[in-house]
C-alpha cells in the first residue's frame, strides 16, 4: 500500500468511529495548518517533536495540502541546514526503503525556518508574515486557519515568547480560526513560581488555548488507565480500601545524568519525575469516575484527588544520591539534590482512606523500568498457607516492554498440592504483532490540534501537584532534609525498603520474577 493510500483508508476508517473523534476530526479539516517549533535547533525538537510530527505525517493525520510546518530559533540556518539537521534523526536506522526514504524527503519539504531572537518584536512580525504567506497559498481566509506554537524551550523564556506570539502572531478566531500554546515541564520550581508563570501566560491566553504537555499522559499503557478501571466489571468493586493494601508507582533509570549534571541539579528528582509524571499517573490510579470523557469532566476528578491528599510526613519520605553523582564538574560539590526519592502519599477519603500511595524515582539503579504495582490484601483464612509466596498483585509495566499481569497464586502442576506464584499475562509486543505503539508526543500533538485537552494539565491542578511538595522541596532546597548516598546499580537506599516494609506493608515477593514473554 502507498502512503498516499494508507492516508485516504486511515481518514475513510474515522467515519467508524466515536461521534466525539469524529467531531475532533472534523475541527481539523478547516483552513491551512501553521506548527510553529520554537527552539526549533534545540535537542528537544530534533529527537521528539519533529519526529513525532513526521510520524504524524507518515499516518495520514498532516496532510502535505494543509500544513506548514514552521522552525523558529536564534540560530543562523537556511531552511535547508535545518533540514540536514533534522534527517538523522527521522531516518534512525539504514532499513528505510527507497519509498520511506522519498518519505521523509517529501515531509522535510514542508518545513521551513525562521531566525530570530524571542524577545524582539521584529522577528516574530517576520515569522507571522511567513506563516500568512503559507496560508495564502493554501487558499485560506485571512484569520481562518489554524496556528499551533510548541515551545520547546526553557520555562524562562515563556513569558517573552507568548508576549511576541500574542502582539505579532495571533489568528483571529472571531473568522474561525485559532491559536494555541504547547508548553513543556517543567513549569515552575514551586508553588510561587508556577503560580507566577501562569499568571503570566493567562494574561495573554484564555485556558482553551494553553495545553501543559506532560509526556507520561501520551503513553499507551496510562492511557489504558480509564478503560483498565472503568470498562471492567471486574476491577470496580475491588479498587478500593478494602481490597487494596498499597500501591506503588515507579520509575527507575540504570544510569545517572550522563552531562546533564548542572541542569539535573537545579531541580532534582522529585521536581524533574515525580511532582508531574508520576503525580499524574497517580491521579488517574486514585480518580473517581467522570461524569464523561469530556476533558473538563475527566480533570475535575484528577482535581479532587489532588485536593484530597494529606501534607507530606517526614518519616514518610527517602532521599538518596548516588556515589559519584558529585563528580560531574557542573554539579556542586556540597551539592544535596536528590537523585533517588520514595514518598509516601495519603488520600484522605472514603475509598483511599488508610492505603498508601508510594511514588518512586531514582538514577543510577539496577533496571530501568516504568510501572504500576497494586498490591491486593491478604486472603483471609489462608487455608493453604502460601501467604509467604506473596500477595496478588496487578502490574502495569508503563515501559520497557509494556504489559499488563496479574500475580496469582495457582497450584503447581503434579500429584501434591503445592503452591506457586505465576500470571495472568497481557505483553503488549506479543499480544498485538502487527500493531505499532505511537509515542507519547505523537499522541499529544494530535490532540492539541484537534482541540482535546483530556491529556493536558490544567492550571488548577498544576498548583494542586505544586502545593503537595513544595513545602518539602522548600526544606530540601535548606538543607534540612539529607539526601543518603547510595551505591550506583542498586536499588536505592536500604532505608526505602525498609520504608515500604514498615510505614507501606508492602510485602516483597521472594523467588518470583516476570519474565516478558518472547514470540
Amino acid at each position: 500500500m502507498t502512503s498516499s493510500e494508507w492516508r485516504v483508508e486511515r481518514r475513510q476508517s474515522s467515519t467508524n468511529e466515536s461521534p466525539l473523534s469524529r467531531d475532533l476530526e472534523h475541527a481539523t479539516e478547516t483552513g491551512s495548518l501553521s506548527i510553529v517549533v520554537l527552539g526549533a535547533s534545540g535537542d528537544l525538537a530534533k529527537k521528539k517533536t519533529f519526529p513525532a510530527l513526521f510520524n504524524l505525517y507518515r499516518q495520514g493525520f498532516l496532510l502535505p495540502d494543509e500544513v506548514c510546518i514552521f522552525g523558529y530559533a536564534r540560530s543562523k540556518l537556511t531552511d535547508d541546514e535545518l533540514r540536514n539537521r533534522l534527517h538523522g534523526y527521522l531516518v534512525p536506522s539504514k532499513d528505510f526503503s527507497p519509498e520511506q526514504l522519498e518519505e521523509v524527503s517529501k515531509f522535510l519539504h514542508l518545513i521551513k525556518y525562521v531566525s530570530g531572537s524571542y524577545d524582539s518584536e521584529d522577528s516574530f512580525c517576520n515569522l507571522d508574515k511567513e506563516i500568512s504567506e503559507h496560508e495564502l497559498l493554501k487558499n485560506s481566509t485571512e484569520g481562518s486557519s489554524r496556528r499551533l506554537f510548541y515551545l520547546a524551550l526553557p520555562p524562562s523564556v515563556y513569558p517573552s515568547v507568548c508576549k511576541m506570539i500574542k502582539t505579532c502572531c495571533m489568528n483571529k478566531s472571531d473568522l474561525g480560526g485559532w491559536t494555541r500554546i504547547v508548553v513543556e515541564k517543567p513549569f515552575g520550581k514551586d508553588l510561587e513560581s508556577a503560580e507566577q508563570l501562569s499568571t503570566q501566560i493567562g494574561q495573554l491566553f484564555e485556558e482553551p488555548q494553553i495545553y501543559r504537555i506532560d509526556h507520561y499522559l501520551g503513553k499507551e499503557l496510562v492511557q489504558n488507565m480509564l478503560v483498565l478501571r472503568f470498562a471492567n466489571r471486574l476491577f470496580m468493586p475491588l479498587w478500593n480500601r478494602d481490597n487494596i493494601a498499597n500501591v506503588q508507582i515507579v520509575f527507575r533509570e540504570n544510569f545517572g545524568t550522563e552531562g546533564r549534571g548542572g541542569y539535573f541539579d537545579q531541580y532534582g528528582i522529585i521536581r524533574d519525575i515525580i511532582q508531574n509524571h508520576l503525580l499524574q499517573v497517580f491521579c488517574l490510579v486514585a480518580m473517581e469516575k467522570p461524569v464523561s470523557l469530556k476533558p473538563e469532566h475527566i480533570r475535575d476528578e484528577k482535581l479532587k484527588v489532588l485536593e484530597s491528599v494529606l501534607p507530606i510526613k517526614d518519616d514518610e519520605v527517602v532521599l538518596g544520591q548516588y556515589e559519584g553523582y558529585k563528580d560531574d564538574p557542573t554539579v556542586p560539590d556540597n551539592s544535596n539534590t536528590p537523585t533517588f526519592a520514595t514518598v509516601i502519599l495519603r488520600v484522605h477519603n472514603e475509598r483511599w482512606e488508610g492505603v498508601p500511595f508510594i511514588l518512586k524515582a531514582g538514577k543510577a539503579l539496577n533496571s530501568r523500568k516504568a510501572d504500576i504495582r497494586v498490591q491486593f490484601k491478604d486472603v483471609p483464612g489462608d487455608i493453604f498457607k502460601c501467604q509467604k509466596q506473596g500477595r496478588n498483585e496487578f502490574v502495569i509495566r508503563l515501559q520497557p516492554s509494556e504489559a499488563m499481569y496479574m500475580k496469582l497464586t495457582v497450584k503447581k502442576p503434579g500429584l501434591e498440592m503445592e503452591t506457586v506464584q505465576s500470571e495472568l499475562d497481557l505483553s503488549y509486543r506479543q499480544r498485538y504483532q502487527a500493531v505499532t505503539i505511537p509515542e507519547a508526543y505523537e499522541r499529544l500533538i494530535l490532540d492539541s490540534i484537534r482541540g482535546d485537552q483530556q491529556h493536558f494539565v490544567r492550571r488548577d491542578e498544576l498548583k494542586a501537584s505544586w502545593e503537595i511538595f513544595t513545602p518539602l522541596l522548600h526544606r530540601i532546597d535548606k538543607g534540612e532534609f539529607k539526601s543518603t548516598p547510595y551505591q550506583p546499580g542498586t536499588r536505592g537506599p536500604v532505608e526505602a525498603d525498609k520504608l515500604l516494609l514498615e510505614k507501606a506493608g508492602y510485602v516483597q515477593t521472594h523467588g518470583y520474577r516476570w519474565i516478558p514473554p518472547t514470540l
